[in-house]
This record gives C-alpha cells, sequence and structure tokens, in this order.
C-alpha cells in the first residue's frame, strides 16, 4: 500500500501549491458574505456562533457576561479565607448572567460536593492504561468512561420533549463539572505519585478540594487554583475546546460526550497543549543560558535566536487579541503577592519586558503580547506541580465551566444542529471565472 501513500503526497504537495496561489490571487473575492481566504485559513474571525457566556474583544480582552478579569476578582464571591474568586461563583455569572451572591456561590460548592462521587468502574478504566500514558488521554477516556452516568442519554431514549433537553443537560453538567476534580486527582497521583490517592474533603470549595486531591494543602496554592479555574474557564465560543463540545451538542449528543469532543481538542499542541511549551522553551533558556536568572540583554538575544532558527516564542501571539491578555496580568499580579522571589517567575517577567518589541519589529506578528499561557506554567512550578504534562488536564477541569454552561444554553434555545456549508477547490475555481466573465 505504500505507493498509494506516496502518490497521495504527490497530489497533496500539487493542490497545496494551487490553493496558495489561489488564495494570493483572488483570496479577497467574497463567497457570499466570506471571502475565499477565510474559507481556506480555518475560517478565522467569521461570525456564524452564538455564545452567550463570554465575548473576547480584541482590544479589551475577555469579558465574561460583560465583567472583565479584574471585575470578576473584585465581584465574585470569595472563600471565606481567600481572596480570588471562586469557580462556582464565574459558573453561576455564566449560566444566568447576574453576579452572584455568597449564598448562591456556596449553593452550588454544596451541590458539586455532594455530587464527586466517581462510579468505580471509571477508576477501572484508567488504570487500564500503561501508567506512562499521557494524563490527557486518561482525562478523555475517564469521562467518556462516566457517560454511563448520563441523565440526558437515559431520558432521550424514553421520549422526553424538546423543551426538556436543557434540564437533562443542566443535570449532566453539574454532575461532571463535580467529579472532574476527583478524576484529575486521581490521574495525577497514579502517574506522578505512585497511585498514593487522597480522598476529597467535602468541607472544601471546589477549587480547594482540588488541590487538597492533588497533594496541595498550602493555602495560597488553593488560592492559585481559584484563580487558575476562573480565568481559564471559558474564551468565548470560536476555540477549538468551545466549538468542538457546542459543535457535538449539536447533534444531541449528551454532555459527556461533547464534553470529551472538547477536550480531545484542547490536548492538541496549537490548543490547551501551549501551556506545558511555554515552561519548557524558558526552562530551556536558563540552561542554555547557564543562570535561573538571566538578564534582559541575554534574553533577548536568546529571543532572536529562536526566531532565526524558525522557531516560535511561545505564549506570545493570540488568535484575537491585540493586547497583553488580562489572563497573564491577573497570575503576574498574583506572582507578585504570592512569589515574586521565585527566579523562573521574574524570568517570565524579563521576557514580558523585552519580547513584543523584538516580535513587533519582525513585521510578521501582529499580536506580540502574552497570553494567558505565558505565566501559568512559572506559578505551578513555584508551587512544586512540576509535571508539565499534567498542566493541560488541570486547564481541562477549569474549561468544563465555559463550555458546558454554553451547552445549557444551546439546548435552553433550542440551537439546531451545526452543519456549515463547504466546498470543493474545483468549485472555488469555477466559482472565480464566473466572477471574472460578470
Amino acid at each position: 500500500m505504500g505507493y498509494i501513500k506516496d502518490h497521495f503526497k504527490e497530489v497533496a504537495d500539487k493542490q497545496s501549491a494551487a490553493i496558495k496561489k489561489l488564495i494570493a490571487e483572488h483570496g479577497e473575492i467574497s463567497l457570499g458574505q466570506v471571502t475565499i481566504a477565510q474559507a481556506y485559513q480555518g475560517m478565522r474571525g467569521i461570525p456564524g456562533l452564538i455564545t452567550e457566556t463570554s465575548l473576547l474583544d480584541a482590544n479589551e480582552g475577555i469579558r465574561f457576561r460583560g465583567y472583565s478579569i479584574p471585575e470578576l476578582r473584585e465581584k465574585l464571591p470569595k472563600a471565606s479565607d481567600g481572596k480570588e474568586p471562586c469557580p462556582e461563583g464565574l459558573f453561576y455569572l455564566m449560566l444566568v448572567g447576574e453576579i452572584p451572591t455568597d449564598e448562591d456561590a456556596g449553593h452550588i460548592s454544596a451541590v458539586w460536593a455532594r455530587r464527586s462521587h466517581v462510579p468505580n468502574h471509571v477508576f477501572q478504566v484508567i488504570e487500564a492504561f500503561p501508567v506512562s500514558t499521557h494524563p490527557m488521554t486518561q482525562f478523555c477516556a475517564a469521562v467518556l468512561a462516566l457517560q454511563t452516568e448520563s441523565k440526558f442519554a437515559k431520558a432521550y431514549e424514553a421520549g422526553i420533549s424538546k423543551k426538556e433537553y436543557w434540564d437533562y443537560v443542566y443535570e449532566d453538567s453539574m454532575t461532571l463539572i463535580a467529579r472532574l476534580p476527583r478524576i484529575a486527582a486521581y490521574i495525577y497521583r497514579r502517574k506522578y505519585k505512585n497511585g498514593e490517592h487522597i480522598q476529597p474533603d467535602g468541607m472544601l470549595d471546589w477549587s480547594a478540594n482540588f488541590a487538597h486531591m492533588l497533594g496541595y494543602d498550602d493555602d495560597s496554592f488553593k488560592e492559585l487554583m481559584r484563580l487558575y479555574l476562573t480565568i481559564h474557564a471559558d474564551h468565548e465560543g470560536g476555540n477549538v475546546s468551545a466549538h468542538a463540545t457546542h459543535l457535538v451538542g449539536s447533534a444531541l449528543s449528551d454532555p459527556y460526550l461533547c464534553f470529551t469532543a472538547g477536550m480531545t481538542g484542547l490536548a492538541g499542541p496549537l490548543h490547551g497543549l501551549a501551556n506545558q511549551e511555554v515552561i519548557r522553551w524558558i526552562e530551556e533558556l536558563q540552561k542554555d543560558l547557564g543562570t535561573l536568572t538571566p538578564s534582559k540583554e541575554q534574553i533577548a538575544d536568546y529571543i532572536r535566536k529562536t526566531l532565526s532558527e524558525g522557531k516560535v516564542v511561545p505564549g506570545y501571539g493570540h488568535a484575537v487579541l491585540r493586547k497583553t491578555d488580562p489572563r497573564f496580568t491577573a497570575q503576574m499580579e498574583f506572582a507578585k503577592v504570592h512569589c515574586a522571589d521565585n527566579p523562573t517567575v521574574q524570568t517570565v517577567w524579563n521576557v514580558y519586558e523585552v519580547a513584543p518589541e523584538i516580535l513587533e519589529s519582525t513585521g510578521k506578528i501582529k499580536n506580540p503580547w502574552p497570553n494567558v499561557d505565558a505565566h501559568s506554567g512559572a506559578l505551578l512550578k513555584h508551587y512544586g506541580l512540576v509535571e508539565e504534562d499534567f498542566y493541560t488536564v488541570l486547564f481541562g477541569v477549569s474549561r468544563a465551566l465555559g463550555v458546558l454552561a454554553s451547552l445549557c444554553w444551546d439546548r435552553a434555545l433550542g440551537f439546531p444542529i451545526e452543519r456549515p456549508k463547504s466546498m470543493t477547490t474545483e468549485w472555488i475555481n469555477n466559482y472565480i471565472a464566473k466572477q471574472a466573465v460578470k
């Protein structure tokens, strides 16, 4: 069968060159409301989705129901011993569009605690994997194993009215969110801590209990988890994890299947996996320069070297944002209070001081500013959570809040199955020819 693979490559290379030429010459031709270039280049920026929970503005950053990250840190309920917002409050805000009271957030926290028990067969699925298996693979499989608990799937099979879909999707979403920290912590302790598991503490809030089950009972780490799980929760609907969850949900798949689809997208190196690549680049920088505290001049030279080798500076640039990601700023402010003396954190700050100007000077980068991934790894490493492969699982636990709140809205509003129109390159070429005749 090898010759077929070779022939495919030959045909694909030819087609790729033809498409590049086509975009260069005719990319601005409109296909109704969409240009040819947009159709080929990832549908970037095409308005075509409704996501009620958040909106990403290129110049202002992410807003959850109209509230900025600084406003959320100020207004959302906090744990009795904390200063950072609790994700329970953010979930309430995304779900109903109102800033919750302490009682509202406390109610959600209590519901999640009551629903957090994970069936034994889910742990058996995890244990069936080699310990060496990537944490995100184990995480996705565990969520799929939870699908046996889906109330929506059972109700749909029984023949419920469309008007009731949202009810069962909501129930599934609440149960899934409740159980994710237990699953994630189990994977972490299995893979990195010799399978020495820690039982949940029902007296703690969702984030603090997650930190506890991971094995980190430091109060400031619990605060970091509250902040981390809040600011990573949502990023409007067009990113891969959010869109995949929404797309699969449009087929009336239950929340467990939908969320798994989102997580397989989050695991990609151009999406959620980027957070581990940033900290690895920082550590390579420190190693190559022979110091944990390189100067700004040394960092600048290293960045130029990275670019000259045809590589990117991970953590910088964003598909939509044209300013410093407010989520980066929130983490930097946290670090200034809790770990300002950490040399890796200081290196992150020094990269921030010099990288944007260098990147902008290339003339190839529209957004030379840091995104959320540029800081998170340094914070996690400060507290001893050094296993980079696990960082995307943390991201996934947080992202559940936004995509599942949005999924509840999809069913409440009765959104139909999603089915955009696709074209072939042959059709595009014929269309261009017809436009030229006019």
